[in-house]
């Protein structure tokens, strides 16, 4: 398993101190901060004015150990209109030797492929209905070795910022959780995966989660229910990646006609279909260019659908195609997004994932700039 730190990929081996430093503790410190210059082909405002360019978020990462002892912090403040400031991730690890670790906190919810499968800057279907890049409270245990690795995880319940009984979720948060009248809780996840190859390098793994969901009002008990298979190839300069996953959520409470539940992130809520597969695809070619100021190039292409298993309910796609430029501590996205019932691809914020009458396909381009440190 790695850690993406301030910039660089450091394993988990380094992350425990060497017999020459067991008393002196390790501290890195980084973070990046992101512009982001993006033209909504139904906005009228912003075809009249050739897009808009502004601050996208500033980033502070503190990665820490201990001897055998962890900490790993991810705390980003995005504009107020989307949240403001929030914890991504940060808990407290124990590395009992190179292939155990235990986490405890606010920790990556092991399920799919990880850490995502997008490559651009906009992420795969999965994350707007809160299964990818997500992180909940609670503890994780992560096993490796060469060809295994396998995560299985307790979660209390989703990032809390107020303790009182009857508070919804607040919605200034990172990852898309279930809020309104509701609350995800005791949540276990089970994920694995096999690596082998050579020059070709394959990943296959499969992911399962249950919990419950808790109805505010009525003090009743509903549940929620995930399973993902997924598969990885790396060629070369070739990497391609897809997943299946289906999910349920069925909430106490409700009339029997309603067949969505609410999620919320980045200050604002929407409605999200209560049952779905959603299929993604991602292939991505890497050149390597190292001349003057410019590293590497990565064109690529996301694919994801939401297939929504209810009557009448449209479905949601989106398709990105790109590329990303590395130079140096510069990162830059290129994108061109197509979407169809996607609340941030489209005009129709609230329904996009669940009952959505538009069925419009709408573009987006967008160029997202940042500087690492």
């Amino acid at each position: 398993m790695i850690f993406l730190i301030v910039g660089q990929t450091v394993s988990m081996e380094a992350m425990t101190p060497d017999n020459n430093s067991k008393e002196k503790p390790i501290l890195k410190i980084g973070g990046a901060i992101r512009f982001n210059y993006n033209y909504s082909d139904w906005k009228p405002g912003s075809r009249k004015r050739g897009g808009d360019f502004g601050f996208d978020v500033f980033r502070l990462n503190v990665e820490a150990s201990y001897r055998k002892f962890l900490l790993s912090t991810d705390y980003r403040y995005y504009p107020s209109t989307l949240g403001g400031g929030m914890l991504r991730q940060g808990w407290l690890g124990y590395q009992f030797n190179e292939n155990h670790q235990v986490q405890i906190g606010l920790t990556t919810v092991p399920f799919g492929i990880l850490p995502y499968t997008s490559n651009s800057y906009f992420f795969n279907i999965q994350y707007y209905v809160g299964l990818e890049d997500d992180a909940d409270m609670g503890l994780k245990y992560v096993f490796h070795n060469q060809q295994w690795e396998v995560q299985v995880a307790f979660f209390k319940n989703s990032g809390l910022t107020d303790f009182g009984d009857e508070s919804e979720l607040t919605a200034d948060r990172y990852s898309y959780d279930i809020a309104g009248r509701y609350k995800e809780v005791n949540q276990g996840n089970i994920h694995s995966t096999y690596h082998w190859g050579n020059q070709w390098k394959h990943q296959v793994g499969a992911s399962i989660l249950a919990g419950g969901i808790y109805n505010i009002d009525t003090k009743s008990m509903g549940y929620r229910t995930a399973v993902a298979l997924h598969y990885v190839l790396d060629y070369k300069r070739w990497n391609f990646k897809t997943q299946y996953t289906t999910y349920n959520i069925n909430l106490t409470g409700e009339s029997t006609g309603t067949h969505h539940v609410t999620m919320a992130a980045f200050g604002s809520t929407y409605q999200v279909v209560s049952k779905a597969d959603i299929i993604s695809a991602a292939l991505a070619y890497r050149i390597p260019v190292k001349k003057s100021f410019l590293n590497e190039i990565c064109f690529y292409n996301d694919f994801s659908l939401l297939h929504k298993r209810v009557r009448n309910y449209n479905d949601s796609f989106l398709n990105v195609i790109g590329c990303s430029l590395a130079m140096g501590p510069v990162f830059i996205y290129i994108d061109y997004a197509i979407g169809r019932n996607h609340a941030w691809i489209g005009n129709n914020w609230n329904n996009a994932f669940a009952q959505c009458y538009d069925n419009t396909t709408n573009a987006r381009f967008n160029i997202n700039m940042g500087y690492y440190f």
